[in-house]
């Protein structure tokens, strides 16, 4: 235990701790619940300007994180998920929109 002196816990601890208690009284559905909710109040105040900032710094971090492997393999998982989720005429329509300038 990080303590601060002997009769306080460090921050970091009391949050630990915190949200230990926490996930042992909730369930799933109640942190969709939280997030849903911080979304919306997120979307309420802040613009599309906000939304493309940390867009970019999320796909700078991501990349110093990761190689070309990682990218290969989240693309082939991304074509088998769409690929069962739509038909021959989902292709049709967005290769018919890829082709337009």
């Amino acid at each position: 235990m990080a303590r601060n002196n002997e009769t306080k816990m460090s921050r970091e601890e009391a949050g630990r701790m915190g949200g230990e208690a926490t996930s042992k009284n909730h369930d799933k559905e109640f942190y969709q619940e939280i997030g849903h909710k911080g979304g919306q109040t997120t979307a309420k105040t802040h613009d599309k300007d906000f939304y493309q900032e940390i867009g970019r710094k999320g796909g700078e971090a991501t990349s110093e994180n990761h190689d070309k492997d990682f990218y290969q393999e989240i693309g082939r998982k991304g074509g088998e998920a769409t690929s069962e989720n739509h038909d021959k005429e989902f292709y049709q329509e967005i290769g018919r929109k890829g082709g337009k300038n």
